[in-house]
């Protein structure tokens, strides 16, 4: 992801937004956590797939018209699993409920994010997680903060002594993702220390961000999975690439999200 050049005026401007953005998603976790709870029980794809879009209305009935009105020339992204390049100017991506399955499964590990991109670089991003009530956020140029505070990623050196993660970017995967994904896992089991496999992907790069982890990888993916994470990992020192150590777009067909003193190795491992 390379840097994006922008004006001082700019940069003021999307300071400004960046503040509302945050109350923006914590608003639209709210109205989710009301809705959080019990198990939500489906006999088909069609009630679990009715469930789902009744969970991203909830939050999409905040977000839309907040976000909008904050920054009206924005377009929209219309499906978080949506993936590639955007066309060129200022898009707003959102995922209303990240983690959406976990939510319908009473599991807490679930979240609301709003990145505005420009010109396919993530400029700013607001992530909030109701079940803790943390919010991260980041600007370009201006670092990483959890609730306000810094966030710095790890200082490992040494993969073998790492915490590595990855995730299923969508259901249905084609099957030579899926084999990819699970040879990838095994080569990881074989040199890191813990894997991890769960999604969402964004709570994995949260963690990168925060230290808490020393690497996030993912083959295939969607913009709204990605981009927040990604402007959060490198604002908090980190390096992105796809998996064979090229430079991440989002037309790359794999992703890596690494402390800088694990990144080569993990490379390595995911290239053998």
């Amino acid at each position: 992801m390379s840097a994006t050049l922008r004006t001082p005026d700019a940069a003021a401007s999307d300071s400004a937004l960046l503040g509302p953005t945050a109350e923006a998603v914590r608003a639209a976790g709210s109205a989710l956590r009301e809705r959080f709870g019990e198990v939500v029980h489906h006999r088909s794809r069609e009630e679990l797939t009715r469930a789902l879009a009744a969970n991203d209305a909830t939050a999409l009935d905040i977000l839309r018209p907040r976000l909008t009105d904050l920054c009206p020339d924005a377009g929209w992204v219309e499906d978080e699993l949506d993936g590639g390049a955007l066309p060129p100017g200022a898009w707003w991506v959102v995922d209303p409920a990240e983690g959406n399955i976990n939510h319908l499964h009473a599991l807490p590990d679930w979240a609301v994010t709003a990145t505005l991109v420009r010109d396919n670089q993530p400029v700013l991003t607001a992530v909030h997680l109701p079940s803790t009530g943390e919010t991260y956020t980041a600007l370009t140029g201006a670092g990483a903060f959890l609730d306000g505070r810094p966030l710095h990623v790890s200082p490992t050196a040494d993969l073998g002594l790492g915490i590595v993660a990855t995730s299923q970017a969508r259901p249905d995967e084609d099957e030579q993702v899926v084999r990819r994904i699970g040879s990838s896992i095994t080569a990881m089991m074989l040199d890191a220390l813990v894997v991890r496999a769960a999604v969402p992907a964004t709570l994995h790069l949260l963690a990168v961000a925060a230290g808490r982890i020393d690497a996030f990888w993912q083959f295939a993916g969607a913009r709204a999975d990605l981009l927040p994470g990604a402007l959060l990992v490198t604002e908090a020192g980190g390096r992105l690439s796809d998996a064979e150590g090229r430079p991440w777009t989002p037309h790359s067909a794999s992703f890596l999200a690494a402390a800088p003193g694990v990144h080569a190795q993990a490379v390595a491992t995911l290239t053998r």
